[in-house]
C-alpha cells in the first residue's frame, strides 16, 4: 500500500503545452485613462516644485 502510494506520489503527471499569450491592442479607454493619469502625475510633480522651492 505505502510503495503503491509513494508511486502515485512521484509518478510524471502530462503536462499541457504552453499557449503564448497574445497582447491585446490598446483601446480608446485606455488611451484616455493614461491621458488623465499622466496629467494627473504633471500636475502633482507642479504642486510638489512650487510647495519646494518656496522654502
Amino acid at each position: 500500500m505505502k510503495r503503491l502510494l509513494v508511486l502515485l506520489l512521484t509518478a510524471p503527471l502530462p503536462a499541457a503545452a504552453f499557449e503564448r499569450p497574445i497582447p491585446k491592442p490598446q483601446t480608446e479607454a485606455a488611451e484616455v485613462w493614461f491621458l488623465a493619469a499622466s496629467v494627473a502625475l504633471i500636475a502633482a510633480l507642479i504642486a510638489v516644485h512650487m510647495l519646494v522651492s518656496r522654502r
